[in-house]
């Protein structure tokens, strides 16, 4: 399969993936969300958008890449296995947090989460240094995510 076809499946997989967690978010943010005692920090609401889709954008052109280039082997195996965990556990957040409304619950989620991705960015480094680096702004807004996480746990 050509390069641009796996770039192609790969973004548009993850960020439909990604979309579906807008289903959890919607009524949340009017009602529950809104009440919350905010940490310093929040940005803007409009921000997430926008920025979910550079990140999903980026994760999808990194897994192709990784998928492409990477050597075959046990090696490039692990790393996809750590990728789509990461990727999981990116999907579960939002309905833990905003469905559920479990602020600590979703603290777990998302540190691990942050555990993952950093695994997964040496791990796609290792065989794809373009598709490791890809991952780096993805890392840095999940650490962030997961201080914001931990500032509504303890606020509220």
């Amino acid at each position: 399969m050509k390069l641009w076809l796996k770039i192609l499946l790969c973004v548009i997989a993850i960020s439909v993936s990604g979309a579906a967690g807008a289903i959890w978010t919607g009524s949340s943010l009017k009602d529950w969300y809104a009440l919350l005692e905010k940490p310093p920090g929040v940005p803007p609401g409009w921000i997430f958008g926008p920025v979910w889709t550079i990140l999903y954008l980026m994760m999808g052109v990194s897994l192709a890449l990784f998928w492409h280039e990477a050597e075959s082997g046990p090696e490039k195996r692990t790393a996809l296995i750590w990728f789509f965990g990461q990727l999981v556990l990116n999907l579960a957040w939002t309905p833990v947090f905003f469905g559920m409304h479990q602020i600590g619950v979703a603290l777990l989620v998302i540190a691990v989460l942050l555990v993952t991705i950093l695994i997964t960015l040496i791990l796609f480094r290792r065989g794809h240094k373009p598709a490791g680096r890809l991952l780096i702004p993805y890392a840095i807004w999940v650490g962030y995510a997961t201080y914001l996480n931990a500032g509504y746990w303890v606020l509220n």
